[in-house]
């Protein structure tokens, strides 16, 4: 982080969509524990964030700025009760669904049984509204996502989205979306995953599924029940694949590609990077966040200028959050 000069970065909570209930709970409990013993265990280098103005201090003390966000729904097990502790834990943002439905939203995922959100979903975005959480429509589907943009009376985010018109994932936002989201004030973090980047990888990927069910499972024979370890460990076995020629190559550069496209979709305003180092397959080049100054360079060389640039390295996000720190506030003031 130091290398690449990252000032700030989201930690996400997650388990798969298949734990869920009081085990998908404490799963998250004690990852938002873990991270927050990491801040207090190094607090020359870290410090925890819980909103915009958080973020801008850490960076004139010279610290990396620690967030929380919940990756996936599921994880508040219908109970907005547990997501107020969240909220009270430091969580910033959600993402309504991970990989699966759940029981108030649908995943882009998988096969739609909610027609986008029920009406308790709909009351956990009104919730994360008034409790100052971002809104995150990553991972959702198309009627959630348009759902979630009625409801919510703050701008959101996609927190590690890349553009369907480049790469015809269902993860990815379409130049529909991408204008809806930013017509309100939010903002499309682009995502590294080569899968969300390259259509040609994604192309290989459909032509050959023995490729996913070998990824899987030697992941699982060479890391057990380990989830850390098996997303590790399928990163490297898709780099074999790409070194013995049966999967394509991708390059960092594809990343640039997805911030220049939805850029002139939306403008500078509403890009952002959303990188998904804890779980996706890095493009080469980029690695790890020691390689971030070749987004800056790249953009530069392109002739975006220094104002652009500083926004999509997280200008506008932070932004987003001070609009949702805003909206938080009217709830208050209505409440009382």
């Amino acid at each position: 982080m130091r290398d690449g000069g990252l000032g700030a970065v989201f930690f996400s909570v997650w388990t798969p969509g298949s734990v869920t209930g009081p085990e998908a709970v404490q799963r998250a409990l004690a990852q938002i524990g873990a991270v927050r013993r990491q801040v207090a265990l190094h607090p020359g280098d870290l410090e925890l964030a819980t909103s915009a103005e958080d973020i801008r201090r850490a960076r004139l003390a010279g610290h990396i700025a620690i967030l929380l966000g919940v990756e996936g729904g599921h994880l508040i097990d219908n109970d907005l009760g547990i997501l107020r502790t969240y909220a009270e834990l430091g969580v910033r943002y959600m993402t309504l669904t991970h990989n699966l439905n759940n029981a108030w939203a649908d995943s882009s995922t998988d096969k739609p049984e909610h027609n986008g959100l029920t009406d308790f979903g709909k009351q956990v975005v009104r919730e994360m509204d008034r409790l100052g959480i971002m809104v995150d429509v990553s991972h959702a589907s198309d009627k959630a996502f348009y759902d979630a943009l009625a409801v919510s009376q703050a701008p959101l985010i996609a927190s590690h989205s890349c553009c369907r018109a480049l790469c015809d994932s269902p993860r990815d936002m379409s130049d529909d979306m991408i204008q809806a989201l930013a017509a309100k004030g939010g903002v499309i973090q682009i995502n590294y995953h080569v899968g969300f980047l390259s259509q040609k990888f994604r192309d290989a990927m459909k032509a050959h599924p023995e490729f996913g069910k070998h990824i899987e499972a030697e992941a699982k024979k060479r890391c057990g029940e380990s989830q850390a370890c098996q997303l590790l460990e399928v990163d490297k076995l898709t780099r074999e694949l790409v070194a013995e020629g049966k999967l394509p190559r991708v390059e960092w550069t594809d990343i640039i590609v997805h911030i220049d496209h939805a850029v002139k979709l939306v403008g500078a305003d509403h890009v952002g990077l959303g990188s998904d180092f804890d779980g996706a397959d890095m493009p080469y080049g980029m690695e790890d966040a020691s390689h971030l100054p070749r987004i800056t360079d790249a953009l530069l060389k392109k002739g975006y200028s220094e104002s652009s640039i500083r926004k999509i390295l997280g200008g506008n996000t932070l932004r987003l959050m001070q609009d949702v720190e805003a909206a938080a506030k009217k709830w208050e003031e209505i409440i009382r």
